[in-house]
């Protein structure tokens, strides 16, 4: 409730300043019942509409300050002239002082202190005191300029510790921007690289089918069924080809790359090979395969062989001391890999971005896979990806 009520206050200001108003003249009239009565003004209603008009500058205080602190300098003319101080008068003072000095710059805030509490400490040992105690000049004059400093000082600290939470904020806004820029950056840098790799993919498949092409054309007098079985060929691989175009024009590059060579990437024959490698570089690894391997689209199995290496590269760089095991299965409409190793897994870090992961992520994605990645309940870490597989033979 109260944080609501402040909410409400600070979107509507003039609201906020007329209840600083009220109160400021409510406490003068506090102030003042519990006062003696020989020290009560002669008319209260009189007394009461004058001090009315010495806080009035405070409902301008933030909507129109410097015209606020006109009216209040005007108001200082009116204990000379009907010789009665309104408490209000003081308190006014002491609140644009502060809000000037909270809200404006350093040079504009001295100024104005200095143009409202100086007048007051000339003023002030004139104004008549009837029925309290006398006091030396000296003493009205620094206690007024007092006053003044206490009320400039609060302000400038406020406005000190505004001007620190605004910096801050900026700076996590801007950490924030920076980090969701590397973030974005890292995704398309690792849709380009998909993309490069599907490239060669298709680039290879039209390769394939142009040689095949013209082995169907030359051997198509002499050999009819060596022919058709090319021919079917041709069918199947165009078919896995517009596959693979389909998902390239979801991650195509939009920056020039270099041509590459028609060489096909490598796939799930070339996953024991990488496995061997990783034992030489020092980490025990076994592999093991369940299921029977069906006919599976080179990208697939290019993502498979991707998700394998990178997990395994990041094995050989954060487990330390550990072994890994590498499984692939090959359930009825989908293909799974599921990499786990003993170490102690990656550093936590969440301002570093992870391109392996988001290489991951962004492979199995394409082809609606899924991928879950972290640490594992007795220790080590776990990649395991399940991507579906479509029949190589379905008509698109």
């Amino acid at each position: 409730m109260g944080r609501q009520l402040r909410q409400w206050l600070r979107a509507r200001p003039l609201a906020g300043d007329a209840l600083l108003t009220v109160g400021l003249v409510l406490g003068e009239v506090l102030f003042t019942l519990l006062s003696p009565r020989e020290f009560w003004p002669r008319s209260l209603p009189e007394a009461l509409g004058w001090s009315l008009l010495c806080a009035s500058p405070v409902l301008l205080r933030r909507i129109a300050p410097w015209l606020a602190v006109l009216a209040a300098l005007a108001s200082l003319a009116l204990p000379v002239v009907i010789e009665v101080v309104p408490t209000t008068q003081g308190l006014t003072l002491v609140v644009l002082t502060y809000t000037v000095a909270a809200c404006q710059p350093i040079r504009p805030a001295v100024a104005t202190a200095v143009a409202l509490w100086v007048p007051v400490a000339v003023l002030a040992p004139m104004l008549p005191s009837e029925g309290l105690p006398q006091v030396g000049a000296a003493y009205v004059v620094a206690n007024n300029l007092l006053v003044g400093i206490v009320s400039f000082s609060v302000g400038r600290t406020v406005h000190a510790r505004r001007s620190t939470t605004a910096a801050l904020r900026e700076r996590a806004r801007v950490a924030e921007a920076n980090q969701r820029a590397l973030a974005e950056q890292a995704v398309a840098d690792e849709r380009r690289r998909i993309a490069r790799e599907l490239h060669d993919v298709v680039a290879h498949h039209v390769s394939v089918m142009g040689v095949l092409a013209t082995g169907v054309r030359r051997v198509l007098p002499r050999d009819p069924r060596a022919a058709d079985e090319a021919v079917a060929t041709i069918e199947e691989t165009s078919r896995a080809t517009l596959r693979e175009l389909r998902r390239l024009l979801d991650v195509l590059r939009t920056e020039a790359e270099p041509a590459a060579d028609l060489a096909p990437q490598p796939g799930l024959a070339g996953i024991e090979t990488l496995v061997e490698q990783v034992r030489e570089a020092g980490l025990p690894v076994t592999f093991a395969v369940t299921g029977t391997p069906g006919p599976v689209e080179q990208g697939v199995a290019l993502t498979v062989y991707r998700i394998v290496q990178e997990a395994l590269t990041n094995a050989l760089k954060h487990a330390g001391r550990a072994t890994a095991q590498v499984r692939v299965s090959y359930p009825d409409d989908a293909v799974e890999v599921e990499i786990t190793d003993t170490g102690r897994g990656p550093s936590p870090d969440r301002q570093r971005v992870g391109h392996g992961l988001v290489g991951m992520r962004e492979r199995v994605a394409l082809y609606g896979g899924v991928l879950r990645t972290g640490a594992r309940a007795g220790g080590g870490y776990r990649v395991y990806a399940r991507i579906p597989v479509e029949p190589l033979t379905e008509t698109r």
